[in-house]
């Protein structure tokens, strides 16, 4: 019976016996493999008689059973038996110690298990696993495409590939099959060792090749590269890189949807490394198509990210409109939040409006939210509000906004989506060299003098836009030398007072121009810092030129508009002005003075200031605004102002703390006679 026992034993085809010496020579032996017979391994040293991967392991465990007598169940090796054929496999080894009845050892029992197939489909199954957890959690294509990579990589291919068409990383559709050669693809990922392309290389497929075919019939390609591979002549670039890489097996997948073309996987094996077969290749079809729907996704979000950054850059200010007692520059960092702004808008008297804020979110209705707010500020700015009623009425508005997104039905997307936002809003006056800020939730502003130490300028905090907080805005009012620096920024950019500390070093040059400036604020962003979208100012302050202003204090009586008059000529012959605008310029002024004696109080004051413009002011310390009103035709009065609403581009009243300014614009003509 135990003759029998062991014939049997020794006999059977699923488990190779092998009874080894105390020198782990080969006694007895059932083999695994036909093609080697069991009489060539009787002598062979047991890790001679099987090429494993890690010998020296295997000799560490044949010794550990014979000194020790515990057996090791189980453990698996990579390897394959003498001169068996192909590449290595998984095999399971079991190890006893055989005891002679005095309990000497007089060998060993190996018996070893070919487990390949079992550990493919194992190896499969978590490399499907990997590619559910890595793909399909991001809105980006080429994030998408890096985590498929990620996931086949090694676990399923020694290099892989991810070719996407290029339109497709902008939010274009996807064009439908079959894929014109003239259609480029670019490389969104890549992982392994596979030559010295690089992510982004773009490339039209060569006709007659297998990536050609994939995406011609949307099947995918089983391919054993070689030498003699017929296809790799129309290829020169993949040839060069399997003979390098000693690829020899390559599977190519397309990535489809709904008979639509988004790109291509290839996936590489090299040497060492058992060749693709049919279950690799449905694997590879479930992971593609996993894979496809994510970047479908993502090119959808894409879309509309690039829908929403066009409103938005579109709603922005298209040049720095140059001041005349300003120099202001920008940067826009891309990003998915989509209602970040900035404005710069110019005010009477030559003061400057400086603009920052932040609707929070992303998508087309962020930047319309933004747009609605840029223009209600705009608005408002004409008025020549003190910047705390200028968010004061802001607010207002972003109260409206958000009553009437909860208005909507609730079926809409909008309806439960909550509305988030920030602003400041400074004026900086450059005759008395002071910025007036206020600000709504959002960071103050950063200032650096003109030697490049940096001011403390403490703005009180206003609630943000549409929040339930009613509190008052505040304001904060400070004195500037000329060449000051001031930095509005969105609150990303200013997450603590580190960042405080780096923006106030990079201003810290006050002979770089702006530009270089407002580029260093951006190198020195942290590295892992990665703002969702945002938005920087900068502002240098000036002065009105003395040779472009002229101011007179005017006795307050009946002379004085004639008086005026002849001021305002003389002036304006100076500055070689035509005598179109002189004559019209007379007539505004006599109105304005006119109007001032009459009704206002005094000190009268009159300045004129030439920019790109020119502006006239009447200052009196009246806190009453006359109206335009039309006279009637047997009226002998009334006109003053409608007249000069006629001869000027722009006019107004302006309210401060000792009283009131009229004031008119006039556009220059050019030397020329154009525009």
């Amino acid at each position: 019976m135990a003759v029998a026992l062991l014939d049997a034993l020794f006999s059977q085809p699923a488990v190779g016996l092998h009874v080894l010496d105390t020198e782990l020579r080969v006694e007895r032996v059932h083999a695994l493999s036909d093609a080697v017979g069991a009489d060539q391994l009787v002598g062979l040293h047991f890790t001679e008689a099987y090429r494993l991967d890690d010998p020296e392991e295997a000799q560490r465990l044949l010794h550990q059973v014979l000194e020790s007598g515990l057996p090791v169940l189980n453990r698996v090796f990579r390897g394959r038996l003498m001169r068996a054929p192909g590449p290595s496999r998984s095999l399971m080894v079991t190890l006893h110690r055989l005891d002679d009845p005095r309990g000497r050892p007089l060998g060993l029992l190996a018996a070893v298990v070919d487990i390949n197939e079992r550990e493919k489909a194992r190896s499969r199954a978590e490399c499907l696993t990997a590619v559910r957890r890595e793909v399909g959690h991001s809105l980006d294509v080429a994030a998408t495409c890096e985590g498929l990579v990620t996931a086949l990589v090694p676990r399923f291919a020694d290099f892989a590939v991810v070719e996407v068409v290029d339109e497709i990383l902008r939010g274009s559709p996807p064009p439908l099959s079959p894929l014109g050669r003239d259609v480029p693809l670019r490389r969104a990922a890549q992982r392994g060792s596979g030559g010295d392309s690089m992510a982004g290389d773009m490339r039209r497929l060569p006709g007659r090749t297998p990536f050609a075919l994939a995406v011609t019939d949307l099947r995918p390609r089983l391919s054993t590269l070689g030498p003699d591979t017929p296809w790799l002549a129309a290829d020169p670039d993949s040839a060069q890189m399997i003979e390098v890489s000693g690829a020899h097996s390559l599977i190519v997948v397309p990535l489809k949807l709904h008979g639509a073309v988004l790109g291509l996987v290839s996936l590489y094996r090299f040497r060492g490394v058992e060749p693709y077969d049919e279950a690799d290749l449905a694997l590879a079809l479930t992971a593609a198509a996993h894979a496809a729907l994510s970047i479908e996704n993502a090119r959808r979000y894409e879309r509309d990210h690039v829908i929403a950054s066009t409103v938005q850059r579109r709603l922005l200010p298209q040049h720095n409109g140059a001041r005349v007692a300003v120099e202001t520059a920008h940067a826009l960092l891309p990003g998915r939040n989509s209602g970040c702004w900035f404005d710069t808008i110019g005010l009477s008297g030559a003061r400057t409006a400086l603009i920052i804020g932040n609707v929070e979110g992303h998508g087309l209705q962020t930047a319309i939210t933004m747009g609605q707010l840029r223009t209600v500020i705009h608005a408002l700015s004409g008025l020549d509000l003190e910047p705390d009623e200028v968010l004061a009425r802001l607010n207002d508005t972003a109260d409206r906004l958000a009553e009437e997104r909860r208005s909507l039905p609730p079926g809409d997307s909008l309806h439960n989506q909550s509305l988030t936002a920030t602003c400041m809003y400074a004026v900086y006056d450059p005759f008395a060299r002071t910025c007036t800020v206020a600000r709504a939730g959002h960071p103050a502003p950063v200032v650096v003098a003109p030697d490049g130490s940096p001011i403390v300028l403490d703005v009180p905090e206003g609630p943000p836009l549409f929040s339930e907080d009613s509190a008052p805005f505040a304001t904060a009012t400070i004195e500037l030398d000329e060449g000051s620096v001031l930095a509005f920024l969105t609150g990303s950019l200013l997450p603590d007072t580190r960042a405080v500390a780096r923006v106030q070093d990079a201003l810290a040059y006050p002979d770089r121009r702006l530009r270089q400036l407002c580029d260093a604020i951006v190198y020195g962003l942290p590295a892992d810092a990665h703002p969702d979208g945002a938005a920087l100012l900068l502002a240098r302050t000036g002065v009105v030129p003395p040779d472009r202003v002229a101011t007179w204090e005017l006795a307050h009586d009946r002379t004085t508009p004639a008086i005026a008059r002849t001021l305002v000529r003389d002036r304006l012959e100076g500055w070689n002005l035509d005598e179109e605008t002189i004559e019209a310029t007379e007539l505004i002024v006599s109105e304005l003075i006119t109007n001032a004696v009459r009704y206002g109080t005094p000190p009268l004051h009159l300045r004129l200031l030439l920019d790109r413009t020119l502006t006239c002011e009447v200052h009196d310390t009246s806190p009453v605004a006359p109206n335009l009103r039309h006279a009637r035709t047997v009226d002998e009065g009334g006109r003053g102002l409608f007249i000069v609403s006629q001869l000027a581009t722009h006019w107004g009243t302006r309210y401060g703390p000792d009283g009131k300014a009229l004031w008119t614009e006039q556009e220059i003509p050019a030397p020329d006679g154009g525009s």
